[in-house]
């Protein structure tokens, strides 16, 4: 095998890791490493070699999570309307939100405090083009930020694995329509 084949190998494989975790972690609150390498269709060994612990995995599952979300926010305003745009990242909120809930369960909270504090505030910039831009359109309230909408959605990681496909859509659904400018007036 030439080394850029073999340079090719190691990085699908370590996509591949990446990608069974965050299934498993859409899953269950119960990561199994064994169960993560078989998925990925790697070794113990190969899984390791990538990542030498299951914090050190849990928290590449998380920011690559939080770098798809961010980057998210522009291309979704080049694509739609500012309304339209902040819904779709809100749908994703809701994606990105499942698998913290499933990270921060897997992990002792020492280790995944430090991820959240990093993750705030790209994630709250994001946010922030979003709001900035339906403000411009007229479609989103004058009176909110990012970091109060952030405050509205925090929700999403308290609910239990059961009632998330119940509850998380509805539920964002209800902020999105309180972000929504209202000419009416107040009620």
């Amino acid at each position: 095998m030439s080394p850029a084949a073999h340079r090719a190998d190691v990085a699908e494989n370590r996509v591949r890791i990446v990608e069974a975790a965050r299934a498993v972690l859409a899953e269950s609150d119960h990561v199994y490493l064994n169960e993560i390498a078989k998925r990925a269709g790697v070794g113990q060994g190969t899984l390791y070699r990538h990542f030498p612990t299951r914090e050190a995995l849990l928290a590449e599952v998380y920011r690559q999570d939080v770098e798809e979300l961010v980057a998210a926010a522009s291309g979704l305003l080049a694509e739609h309307t500012p309304a339209e745009a902040l819904r779709l990242w809100l749908d994703r909120v809701i994606d990105y939100a499942e698998v913290k809930r499933g990270v921060l369960a897997a992990l002792e909270p020492a280790a995944w405090q430090d991820l959240v504090d990093h993750s705030h505030t790209p994630i709250e910039s994001a946010l922030d083009l979003l709001l900035s831009a339906g403000k411009e359109a007229g479609a989103i309230r004058t009176d909110v930020d990012p970091h109060g909408v952030i405050l509205l959605i925090a929700y999403l990681s308290r609910l239990d694995k059961g009632e998330w496909e119940a509850r998380a859509r509805p539920l964002m659904r209800v902020v999105l329509d309180g972000l929504r400018r209202q000419d009416e007036g107040p009620r």
